[in-house]
């Protein structure tokens, strides 16, 4: 159980309700995190523009940024994360085999070297054991515009802050569909 209530429909503020029933209508649930964080409205809307502004804008394919979500969820051993975007990579196309061996992306050809290049961001970035060097960086350029570098850092860095979130509160899964 998590650590703290998740705000059922009945119970949440006025101001978030068109988030919830938004979600209902695209995926069926709110997720158990976004009922949490309801305690603080304001945090709320913001975090949910964040969300969207990163999966529902640029240019790099959703396919593509779930599966830099997926990983960094992997490496942050967030199993409530991974549970709806290891789904969600499923259905954009990713095999079970490609996500459960996510992991040996160097060594593996069904990966594209654009797709190798946004997957070690991810491992840099989620390490955060040193700075990003300019060969590596340059690395990056080689395949991804500047704005579709900040469009990866954003995806890696939000899901960062997610796993995070949810591993400390011990969140548990949502389950389809959630009880409003």
């Amino acid at each position: 159980m998590s650590r703290i209530s998740h705000i059922s429909r009945n119970d949440a503020p006025p101001q978030v309700l068109e988030i919830y029933d938004r979600y209902m209508r695209q995926r069926g649930n709110v997720p158990n995190m976004f009922r949490t964080v309801a305690h603080r409205p304001e945090i709320f809307e913001t975090m949910i523009a964040h969300f969207e502004a990163i999966l529902n804008t640029g240019t790099l394919s959703t396919k593509l940024k779930e599966l830099a979500i997926v990983r960094t969820s992997q490496l942050n051993h967030c199993e409530y994360c991974l549970a709806s975007h290891t789904r969600i990579c499923k259905k954009l196309g990713w095999s079970g085999d490609q996500l459960e061996h996510l992991a040996d992306y160097e060594i593996r050809s069904d990966f594209t070297a654009a797709e190798k290049a946004a997957l070690r961001l991810v491992e840099q970035m989620t390490a955060n054991e040193r700075p990003l060097s300019d060969e590596e960086f340059q690395g990056l350029r080689q395949h991804y515009s500047e704005g579709e570098i900040i469009e990866l850092m954003a995806a890696i860095g939000l899901f960062n802050y997610f796993n995070r979130f949810n591993n400390l509160l011990e969140m548990e899964l949502t389950t389809t569909p959630v009880a409003q």
